[in-house]
């Protein structure tokens, strides 16, 4: 594997329990629904497949409405009640359907749902790019801790703003225009 080798044709983007009863309890709440906004315009606009968990529904809620309200079209979502997304019986399916190896991941909480997955997928070779400003808990040691803990599994953890630079390539293009005025 190429290091930092993030492609909008080999990605898809993971969204883990960004629910009712979750997010107004994370720290930077409003830092995370922004970053995690950006991330969906980027798929939508650069066709990336958009994938997204809710644990418990019936106890935690939904997806909050303003990050459903900006979803692609195609996005699929995915219950959930295990802490590992891997951990669901048809989850590997779920993301195989895509047909992608790379995986940008955001979501809640950063130190449990969100680390438990993500070293679950590398485990099984995918590629994983964490979105850390796009990622969050209840207490930011806790969200520190766990970002410094994927890296050193092998994740690719950095900003929102460097992963959609990456899978841009280049200015200049009608995509980067039209993503340009939400990093100003």
């Amino acid at each position: 594997m190429k290091l930092f080798d993030l492609s909008a044709q080999k990605s898809q983007f993971l969204l883990i329990d960004a629910q009712e009863k979750l997010v107004p309890m994370v720290e930077n709440e409003r830092k995370f629904l922004r970053n995690v906004k950006i991330l969906l315009k980027a798929c939508e606009l650069m066709e990336i497949p958009v994938k997204y968990t809710e644990h418990y529904p019936s106890g935690l809620g939904a997806t909050v409405k303003e990050l459903l309200d900006g979803m692609p079209q195609n996005s699929r979502s995915f219950e959930k009640i295990h802490f590992s997304c891997c951990e669901e019986k048809d989850f590997h399916t779920f993301l195989q359907f895509a047909g992608r190896d790379q995986i940008i991941v955001a979501g809640i909480e950063t130190h449990i749902c969100v680390l438990q997955t993500v070293s679950d997928l590398i485990n099984q070779e995918y590629q994983v790019f964490v979105a850390a400003d796009a990622c969050s808990s209840r207490n930011i040691e806790n969200h520190n801790m766990a970002l410094e803990t994927m890296r050193q599994f092998g994740a690719v953890v950095l900003p929102t703003e460097s992963i959609i630079y990456r899978l841009l390539r280049r200015a200049g293009t009608q995509t980067f225009k039209s993503l340009l005025p939400y990093f100003k």
